[in-house]
């Protein structure tokens, strides 16, 4: 398979981008670690365990066959991205940030299956603490060591979580078979519409609680720091004041071509382009996508190629085709508007760490016979 290594040890890679884009469903998706994998022989269904506790009147300890058996399986297709996906862009066409340079490969869109969150919790049976104040649900993996941190964790409002329109599950399943150790197994949460941060995969331990996780994920990484924070030093002051990130933007990638190739005008002058759309979190789906030639002074709307499991959650195909100038330096942008109306800006703030980025989607350099 055709992929960018980002690093091996721990291992974090993306499937080069024509091969990302060939399927709807995404069979071999990217993979972002904080620490080595956990060895296959550590992790076992039959005997693996989730902790529930926290503020629930019922503290729970679920085996796989309780998630499996003793709650109604709920199937959610969604996109899961890295909130770093198009890192490479803010790098490059904004200026240097800190993080792994991941192109916009860092994305896959697949069937989730397993126990709804909400019904999980139902069974804990929440109490001392109201789903309208700033609580959280704290998600927790203790199999292995993190680079900056002993375990890792993540969280996310608790009105989130027993809200059943936003579905967010315990997988179990994913693309109709079991979770493999690279994506979660035995089991890891999905968070549609959230970054894949808060996925956390390797599942020990939900706690229902008063404030965000305290992990070092949540509160010292995977934040958009106002452009004062330039580098560690100046970042200091405002890790503990800025949100972290949950809702990930409205988005597009052109595919095809990308930057640099040699394109073929047809017989009426125009280019074929393609690519894909995300929908910003609880946004979707995305409703248009619009691709532009001459900066963005003009553009022309796409068209989608739609498929029978594309939905809130999911990425759409599109394709257009567009009149291009034969020469060399042609550019192409595209961007999205999704249903809640977000769309795509020519260039978001620049942030330290190079998180969220959704500057127009681009293939620049372009030669043009």
């Amino acid at each position: 398979m055709n992929e960018k290594i980002n690093g091996e040890e721990p291992l974090n890679r993306e499937p080069e981008i024509s091969q990302l884009t060939s399927t709807f469903i995404t069979e071999d998706g990217y993979e972002r670690n904080h620490c080595v994998q956990p060895a296959a022989s550590q992790l076992n269904d039959r005997t693996h365990r989730v902790l529930v506790d926290g503020c629930v009147r019922n503290p729970l300890s679920l085996s796989i066959t309780n998630l499996r058996s003793d709650f109604p399986q709920h199937e959610v297709v969604c996109a899961l991205q890295c909130a770093g996906n198009r890192r490479h862009n803010m790098r490059t066409v904004v200026k240097e940030v800190q993080g792994i340079d991941w192109s916009d490969g860092a994305v896959m869109n697949c069937r989730w299956r397993g126990p709804l969150l909400r019904d999980v919790l139902e069974k804990a049976a929440i109490v001392g603490i109201d789903t309208h104040e700033e609580a959280h649900v704290a998600f927790a993996s203790f199999q292995v060591e993190c680079q900056e941190a002993s375990w890792y964790g993540a969280s996310i409002p608790l009105s989130r979580a027993t809200d059943p329109d936003k579905e967010v599950i315990l997988a179990l399943v994913r693309n109709g078979k079991p979770l493999s150790v690279r994506h979660g197994y035995p089991v890891r949460v999905i968070t549609p519409g959230l970054a894949g941060a808060r996925a956390v995969k390797w599942l020990d331990r939900i706690t229902v609680q008063k404030e965000e996780s305290p992990n070092y994920y949540m509160q010292r990484d995977y934040k958009a720091l106002p452009p004062q924070a330039v580098d560690a030093e100046t970042a200091e002051k405002y890790w503990g004041v800025t949100p972290a990130v949950q809702e990930m933007p409205v988005n597009s990638v052109i595919a095809r071509p990308r930057t640099g190739d040699v394109v073929k005008r047809d017989s009426d002058g125009r280019v074929t382009c393609q690519g894909y759309a995300l929908p910003s979190g609880d946004g979707g789906p995305v409703v248009r996508v619009e691709v532009s030639t001459d900066g963005g002074r003009t553009w022309i709307e796409a068209a989608f190629e739609h498929h029978e499991e594309e939905g809130k959650w999911t990425w759409k195909f599109w394709k257009a085709k567009v009149s291009m100038t034969p020469g060399k330096s042609g550019v192409i942008f595209s961007k999205a508007t999704d249903a809640s109306g977000q769309t795509q800006p020519a260039l978001p703030p620049w942030n330290l760490r190079g998180v969220c980025y959704n500057g127009y989607g681009e293939a620049r350099d372009l030669t043009v016979l």
